[in-house]
């Protein structure tokens, strides 16, 4: 089998270590030209996301970059400590939360699959796809072509895989803006590997302070969505816009958003409609370009890893394409837009639908990362 991975970002370079360790010949195509896309946001590897990275050989690869968080300690908006709980499983060094920018986790999981002979081709920007019974070709910008028996699209949220193929399914306004930041030398850290967030009257804020001292932070907002001249505003547009709501605070966000120099950007928080189709013929979507979430519960990128675990392992087990597409969506949409419709009620101030999840690792979940445990034998997640 030969798989033609669209995109060299987190989901897809994730999808190729999977793919890879499951004995498939995959290339990824990066219409970037290096490995610094989206460098100036930060991002947290839950708990589950580093278990996944454990299946697919690449914790050291990830752990030599960014911080470990351990502990969630919350403060409302006059400052005051209401609870500090431990974060995910902080006891096993391998699955703790972990704290990085993401062009530092994208150029590490690049890294870690060119060591392993990985094919990844940068400067690659599709413009169409064929489609047949037989293969699938991916045809680029520069007028080269490549073809295989799946297409994987791993491209993002404004998927251009998703585009061709399946043009009526485009992302939403979540309903926020996001900011994020850096604020070197931090006079209060606070504890060590705590990540704090701070219940503000009109804004969710958090933060981490990195062993060197820096803050990590960022700030959820209200408002309409901004335009795109709006979003490429100066540092200083952005920081003025954000501190007046943080001032009506007595906590630290205020005082981290004056002091942070031209580390300072915003987005658009989307998400993609439940429902949108994954799969078409031989291409398959994965991470973001499948099931992109407002970034409320900060599970876009470890979602993105539980993927290429079960797609690799889907494609290993069961007995040709077709059944490898249908029982990896089978067993991965139930659990993904249950993120987006939680991670969009909290996005919008709304109680989380459905009961809550119950504390630990979930035993579903590890069966179906597990890479010794054939798939057949871990069944869907309810919904």
């Amino acid at each position: 089998m030969r798989v033609l991975v669209i995109g060299g970002g987190i989901a897809g370079t994730a999808t190729a270590l999977g793919l890879h360790k499951a004995g498939v010949d995959v290339t990824v195509y990066e219409a970037h030209p290096d490995t610094a896309e989206d460098i100036g946001a930060f991002l947290t590897l839950a708990s589950n996301g580093m278990r996944a990275l454990a299946e697919l050989d690449a914790t050291r690869a990830v752990t030599a970059v960014g911080f470990p968080l351990t502990s969630l300690r919350l403060l409302d908006s006059g400052g005051t400590e209401l609870a500090q709980t431990p974060l995910g499983e902080a006891d096993d060094p391998a699955l703790r939360y972990r704290c990085l920018r993401r062009g530092e986790l994208n150029a590490a999981l690049q890294g870690e699959a060119v060591r392993r002979g990985v094919r990844l081709r940068h400067g690659a920007r599709l413009v169409s796809v064929t489609d047949g019974p037989y293969d699938v070709t991916a045809h680029f910008a520069d007028g080269s072509t490549a073809t295989g028996d799946l297409l994987v699209g791993a491209d993002g949220l404004n998927s251009t895989v998703r585009g061709l193929l399946m043009p009526g399914a485009r992302p939403g306004y979540a309903g926020q803006r996001v900011y994020y930041g850096y604020t070197a030398n931090v006079p209060e850290p606070g504890p060590d590997g705590a990540i704090t967030m701070v219940r503000g009257g009109t804004t969710a804020f958090g933060y981490a302070v990195s062993p060197t001292g820096e803050a990590y932070w960022f700030a959820r907002t209200g408002g309409g969505p901004l335009p795109a001249d709006a979003l490429a505003a100066p540092p200083a547009v952005l920081r003025a816009q954000l501190l007046p709501p943080l001032r009506e605070d007595d906590t630290p966000a205020a005082a981290l958003v004056e002091d942070c120099a031209d580390a300072l950007m915003v987005t658009n928080a989307t998400e993609l409609p439940l429902g949108t189709p994954w799969h078409t013929g031989r291409v398959l979507l994965v991470g973001d370009a499948a099931h992109a979430a407002s970034p409320a519960t900060g599970q876009g990128a470890s979602m993105a890893l539980e993927d290429a675990v079960v797609l690799a392992k889907a494609l290993r087990d069961l007995p040709d394409t077709r059944a490898a597409c249908a029982g990896y969506e089978r067993l991965r949409r139930p659990r993904t837009e249950r993120n987006i419709t939680v991670s969009g009620a909290l996005t919008r101030g709304a109680p989380a639908p459905g009961p809550p999840r119950p504390a630990g690792p979930d035993e579903q979940l590890v069966r179906q990362l597990a890479w010794d445990v054939p798939l057949s034998a871990a069944p869907p997640e309810p919904s």
